[in-house]
């Protein structure tokens, strides 16, 4: 370290060269970074979506999920299987460990499905879905018109803007919501089947012959060799129309005698809304990892290449129904301004404290310097600029100041000092000299201040991910801090005030200061008994009250953008949900502060929603300009949309869901999970455990996730039926698949685009149960039975999901609460569910984000404790004095109180952003304790004073200066985000800054006032020397 130092101050000019090198190097880096919302912050997934249309929930589970589970389970870092089978498709959520290679995990996942290939049933293909990041998706785009169809538009989705979207660097997935894809359709007619003596089977056959498409091979010449192109197929309703089917009595009956060939989409399993009106949602995912910034612009340049011959189409394009990125410019425009101001305010204490701008300049050169550098630092350890990494760097201002400030204080004290004597030395030794001084002391600090922060990055789960960055950053920016101070501090200040005019006196405000402190300090030393009664009540009263502080995970971020959710009873048609949602935009869109809404109902292929046509979610963007504050406005517009009974609605906003998502796969903050083999047992017991909850004070909504009761219409077939007739299940089911689900015959080829050619039922027998028993048959013999004379047909109720975790059915009952009384709610919940009888082998847990908060709180807690232990060992080694070390830990704690009570003056819950504000001030107090001492072990080792009370005064003196510098800059530094924390981008910043700036008060009137009083009655300052106080002559000799 001492060489280091040398080194600088004999080429001061090649350090200062490399500086701007490095500041070079950081601009670069930060211009160039990525950037998020948040780090990546879930763990890693592989979803297995299967499609199977004709099967319901219960065929789905056993005959596709289940099978799936068992090929998956027990894969290598799996850390949790998650499934819903609903009707028609299952999806199979495979949850490895947050330390995994989420690519290696899909490699992995892929070989355990494949040998399922032939195993499952006809036509049901395991596929991986995409890699999403964990914010979802990235933009969302709707389009409408008031002249082309839903066919039309979902065309234009599918075949000219999707393609293109997909070709944008970081996107992972374009998925259409509301599509109605174009079929030409064979909708036949049983009654004239029948009566042409045509089974479906023979209609099937004729269609798929009809649509063929064979290549006829080549015409070998002497020279050449020509290819056959043979044009047969069908491109036309009418081509289709006029194939042949069948001959009777020499009469040719082709398709169009007992079918309507037409083009028409298949049945809807989403529907969308532009606004009120119907239309089509692109929803677009971005890539594990992607930066969100560039991906945004890169798809907005896309959209406005695409936008020219969208309009005239005659589309209506909305290019940002939902934009994540708005917020993440909103939350980085706040943050910047909110530094720049500090960072103003910052030098105008330095300038008015120091009342020398070269002093001023040497202390504020190194929070840019030390900024930068931890940004490259952060860029090559793989970290995205986000709002958690950002925070970590503004409160990490404090420390980098303090590094500068106590540095150049000293050494400006030293050459002032160095001047009055009569035989002055050379100004160059008394630089270095001055540097080394403190530079023990900083550097213990520093590495004190680290291991505070390190129980961030032990932290596990969501909470882990989500702070370590902003640790990391922590450590980034003060180890930053370091570097400079050992090299570029010593040779600015060297060039700047080795040879320049110094005022012999203290600036006056300094001086002031000093005269003021010293009258309290003796004032305090007159009373030691009623300072230490008083502080010793204060830590009583503030940790007695502790236990009645709000907690939350996270603090509610105010974004311009919310999610409401709204469900009604299973199997309701997309109709039905489509009216709901059309009233209720009408309604938002006549709110000021609503700027857009639009609507996806039901499940898009290969989306990351995989509800039922019972479930839609509406996205409203609302107006940049004021407006109430976010839980006010959520609150109103969930009053406004409320409608008719049986309809159930939540509200979230975007990042809040996707946590709540990634922790437990439901969009509440209190989960609980019931497991049991009998899906009627737990529909019981949720129902039971739904009831009770909802009767806890703070529950704003409670509702059982699958619930039962979906209509269906059971076929169950008469096997003497079937024998009589020379029929079997299989050709009867099949019958069934093609009538309702259709059964695909061929493809119509126009250039580049491809159409299906179906066999199915039109769409108003499809729309009538009974019409079930009409469908036609051929019999063994060569005659024709309906299906009715065939099998059993009734109506009863059904599932339209079934929930599984891992690989066992569960039931999940969510419960809609403030989060900053969901831990209190969960309390009250862990209290009354004992209580309630549940069916034989059922049992329960509770997840959600309130449940990760406090193991996250637990967590942070006991790896506190360990690093509270390598901190004393750390300061065993830096004060070699037990009673001072035992002086600094009973200090440290006392600090706490400042913190606590802008707490409770704010009105803040305590969030994971606030403890870490506690654990920053703790921190910061342990620095200044440290400095203190190790100046004492100065003054007495190095200067050769005695210990005693005047001493302790002379070195609380010394420091009084940097002390009050340090909290002054740290303060103001904090002070715009502190004011700013309802700003979006600041909610997790801002209470982190309002319990720091809390803290550094109580934490400077004891560091200042109770720990030198402290000293005096307890320290025996003696003993060994401190290795800060250690110097090497030859080094000195050197730069001389």
């Amino acid at each position: 370290m001492r060489p280091i130092v040398a080194f600088c101050l004999r080429f001061p000019r090649l350090i200062l060269l490399a500086a701007l090198a490095v500041t070079a190097i950081g601009v670069f880096a930060a211009v160039n970074a990525r950037y998020d919302v948040f780090p990546e912050f879930g763990q890693p997934t592989v979803v297995i979506e299967t499609t199977v249309p004709s099967l319901a929930a219960e065929q789905v589970e056993g005959l596709v999920t289940t099978p799936v589970e068992e090929a998956v389970n027990g894969i290598p870092g799996l850390a949790t299987l998650r499934s819903q089978s609903t009707t028609g498709l299952s999806v199979v959520d495979v949850v490895f460990d947050g330390d995994t290679d989420v690519y290696r995990d899909r490699q992995l996942v892929a070989e355990r499905l494949a040998p399922m290939a032939g195993s499952l049933p006809d036509g049901a293909t395991p596929v991986l879905a995409p890699l999403r990041s964990s914010t979802g998706d990235v933009l969302t785009v709707g389009l409408s018109s008031p002249t082309l169809s839903l066919m039309q538009l979902t065309e234009i989705a599918r075949w000219t803007m999707r393609p293109a979207l997909l070709s944008v660097p970081g996107v992972s997935d374009v998925v259409i919501f509301g599509a109605r894809p174009g079929q030409l359709q064979v909708q036949f007619d049983p009654d004239r089947m029948i009566e042409a003596g045509i089974s479906l089977d023979q209609l099937t056959a004729a269609a798929r012959q009809a649509s063929a498409t064979l290549g006829a091979g080549l015409v070998e010449t002497p020279n050449q060799q020509v290819v056959i192109r043979a044009y047969g197929q069908t491109l036309t309703p009418a081509d289709l129309a006029d194939s042949l089917v069948a001959q009777r009595g020499g009469r040719s009956i082709r398709l169009g005698d007992v079918a309507q060939v037409v083009r028409a989409p298949p049945p809807a399993f989403s529907g969308a809304l532009v606004g009120p009106k119907p239309g089509v949602l692109v929803v677009i995912s971005a890539q594990y990892g992607a930066d969100l910034l560039g991906v945004t612009e890169a798809l907005d340049r896309e959209l406005a290449v695409l936008a020219p011959a969208l309009k005239r189409d005659g589309v209506l394009l909305l290019p940002d129904a939902l934009r994540p990125a708005s917020f993440v410019l909103t939350a980085l425009r706040h943050l910047r301004d909110s530094l720049v101001i500090g960072a103003a305010l910052i030098l105008a204490v330095l300038v008015l404290a120091l009342r020398n701008w070269r002093t001023a300049l040497v202390s504020f050169v190194a929070i840019p310097l030390s900024l930068l550098m931890a940004i490259v630092a952060l860029d090559r350890l793989g970290f995205t600029l986000n709002t958690m990494s950002l925070g970590g760097l503004a409160i990490a201002i404090g420390e980098v100041v303090d590094d500068a400030v106590v540095d150049v204080e000293n050494i400006h004290r030293r050459l002032r000092e160095n001047r009055g004597r009569p035989d002055p030395r050379p100004p160059l030794r008394v630089v270095l000299e001055a540097s080394l001084e403190v530079r023990g002391s900083i550097v213990f600090a520093t590495l004190a201040v680290a291991i505070v922060f390190l129980p961030l990055l032990s932290l596990s789960g969501v909470a882990g991910r989500l702070f370590a960055p902003l640790g990391v950053a922590y450590i980034a920016a003060i180890g930053s801090s370091l570097v400079v101070a050992l090299t570029i501090t010593p040779a600015l200040a060297w060039l700047l005030l080795g040879r320049a005019p110094l005022h012999p006196a203290d600036p006056p405000l300094v001086a002031r200061a000093k005269r003021g402190y010293g009258r309290l300090l003796a004032a305090v030393g007159r009373h030691p008994g009623l300072t230490l009664g008083s502080v010793a009540g204060l830590v009583l009263v503030s940790f007695a009250s502790v236990p009645f502080m709000r907690t939350e995970f996270l603090p509610a971020f105010h974004e311009r953008q919310f999610i409401l959710h709204f469900e009604t009873a299973p199997g309701t048609s997309l109709e039905a949900m489509l009216g709901i949602g059309e009233r209720a935009a009408r309604i938002l869109q006549r709110m000021p502060e609503v700027a857009t809404v639009v609507l996806h109902a039901g499940h898009a292929d290969l989306s990351n929603e995989h509800a039922g046509t019972n479930k839609a979610e509406m996205d409203v963007t609302l107006t940049p300009a004021g407006g109430a504050e976010g839980a006010v406005l959520q609150a109103r517009i969930l009053a406004a949309v409320r409608g008719p009974p049986g309809v159930r609605w939540t509200a979230n906003t975007f990042l809040v869901e996707r946590i709540h998502e990634t922790l437990s796969g439901q969009t509440a903050p209190v989960v609980i999970t019931v497991f049991g083999p009998s899906l009627s047992g737990l529909d019981a017991d949720a129902a039971r455990i739904a009831a009770t909850l909802q009767a806890i004070p703070g529950a704003t909504g409670v509702s059982v996730a699958a619930p039962p009761g979906r209509p269906e219409v059971s076929v169950v077939l008469d096997r003497a039926a079937l024998l009589q007739d020379g029929l079997t299940a299989g050709q009867v089911l099949g019958a069934l698949r093609t009538s309702y689900a259709g059964d695909t015959v061929g493809r119509v080829y126009t250039g580049s685009r491809s159409f299906p050619i179906v066999v199915v039922l039109p769409p108003g027998l499809r729309a009538d149960p009974a019409a079930l028993g009409a469908v036609p048959l051929t019999t063994g013999t060569g005659g024709v039975v309906r299906l009715g004379a065939l099998a059993h047909i009734q109506a009863e109720a059904g599932r339209d999901q079934i929930l599984h975790a891992g690989g066992r059915r569960v039931q999940v009952v969510t419960v809609a609460v403030p989060d900053s009384e969901a831990s209190a709610f969960v309390a009250r919940a862990r209290r009354v569910l004992p209580g309630i009888p549940l069916a034989p082998g059922d049992y329960v847990s509770i997840g959600g984000t309130a449940t990760a908060s406090g193991w996250a709180r637990v967590e942070l807690m006991l790896h506190s404790g360990l690093a509270l232990a390598a901190i004393v060992a750390l300061l065993v080694v830096a004060l070699r004095d037990s009673r001072l070390v035992a002086l600094l830990l009973v200090n440290v704690p006392l600090a706490l109180i400042g913190g606590i009570a802008a707490v409770w003056i704010a009105g803040l819950s305590v969030s994971l952003g606030a403890a870490v504000g506690f654990v920053t001030v703790f921190g910061i107090t342990l620095r200044n304790a440290l400095m203190l001492l190790s100046h004492y072990r100065t003054l007495v080792h190095a200067e050769r004073r005695p210990w005693s009370a005047e001493t302790a005064r002379a070195g609380a003196m010394d420091r009084v200066s940097p002390i009050l510098i340090t909290a002054c800059v740290t303060a103001l530094g904090l002070l715009p985000i502190a004011l700013g924390r309802n700003l979006p981008g600041q909610e997790i910043q801002g209470p982190m800054a309002i319990v720091i700036l809390g803290g550094l008060v109580s934490s400077t009137l004891l560091t200042l006032l109770v720990l030198p009083l402290l000293a005096i009655r307890f320290a025996r300052v003696g003993g060994r020397k401190p290795v800060a106080a250690v110097r090497d002559r030859a080094d000195i000799a050197a730069c001389e």
